[in-house]
């Protein structure tokens, strides 16, 4: 639905980014009578839930990612202020003292008083980590919403041991199929989430290269924290690296891991959900900033302090 912009062309509030972070924010900025337009660059809002299975962290019952999304999609579409804008990207986002416009991949420049930015992560390649090499022209998938495979029974090979991995096995808790999972030193604290797991041998190592290998299987050659070798044979291989932040070009400030977190921002930008930090990447959290930042814009248009007294207090 097309939000009516007001006298001065404007709308109260742009918001980048369709997942979780981004539609709370949308109906938190509606709830309080603000109109926003919401710039989503897939085809559906809350994509990336739609390939979590299984979900255990969530209040309000859901257990599945694509049921939450779509009464996300559903709570979204409710509401008469909020236009959402699908499979439309943000190439650039300019702020002034008192606005900040965001320029679209079809030509439309959307100004507000304000901007929150929920872009989120995308998946780390082989060529992002120092510690894996991948045979040349071989392309691996990732793990988020991977099945398993059919076929002759073997193991199969996890790179990385990132959060994906115990959605994975959620996702699948009656397979006994066999997992291997080899990671970086970096990864320790995250294997913690898997370890008693009858299906699961943990492989620490500092090096591991891949190759396909006859019968439509991989071959494996490993180094292990002692510096011993060995090799493994799978019928599958998953990429479960971790992820990147991916803001759009322009006015963000990123740290130096390349996330932008909300203090360093300019002060007409709000950043929520996944982009803010790797430390809080989890459905409820997202929806929690995207909520807060939305009423952040919300008080700052009033001339509130964010947490007031009283009355104003939330």
């Amino acid at each position: 639905m097309a939000v009516t912009p007001r006298p001065d062309g404007h709308v109260d509030l742009i918001i980048v980014g369709g997942g979780p972070a981004g539609c709370a924010a949308a109906l938190m900025a509606a709830s309080v009578g603000m109109r926003s337009v919401l710039v989503e660059a897939g085809d559906a809002l809350c994509g990336k839930l739609q390939h979590i299975a299984a979900v255990n962290n969530v209040a309000g019952g859901h257990t599945s990612g694509p049921e939450l999304a779509a009464d996300i999609g559903k709570d979204v579409a409710r509401t008469d202020l909020c236009e959402v804008q699908l499979g439309v990207r943000a190439t650039g986002i300019d702020a002034s003292d008192d606005h900040v416009a965001v320029t679209l991949d079809t030509g439309r420049r959307l100004t507000a008083a304000y901007a929150i930015v929920a872009t989120g992560v995308g998946p780390l390649s082989a060529d992002d980590v120092s510690w894996l090499t991948v045979a040349e022209d071989m392309v691996l998938p990732t793990l988020w919403g991977a099945a398993i495979p059919g076929g002759e029974p073997g193991p199969l090979l996890v790179l990385g041991a990132d959060r994906p991995l115990g959605t994975f096995l959620r996702a699948h808790a009656l397979h006994s199929t066999a997992v291997v999972v080899a990671y970086p030193p970096g990864d320790d604290y995250k294997a913690d989430e898997v370890r008693s797991d009858p299906r699961v041998t943990l492989l620490p190592l500092t090096r591991l290269s891949v190759r396909p290998a006859a019968d439509a299987t991989f071959a494996a050659e490993w180094t292990d924290r002692q510096d011993q070798s060995g090799t493994l044979t799978a019928r599958a291989v998953y990429l479960n690296l971790g992820s990147a932040p991916t803001p759009p070009p322009g006015a963000l400030i990123p740290d130096s891991t390349g996330y932008c977190p909300p203090e360093t921002q300019h002060p007409h930008i709000l950043t929520a959900g996944d982009l803010r930090s790797s430390r809080f990447q989890r459905i409820m959290t997202a929806t929690g900033s995207g909520s807060e930042a939305a009423l952040r814009t919300y008080y700052a248009q009033q001339n509130l302090p964010p947490s007031g007294r009283g009355r104003y207090a939330t």
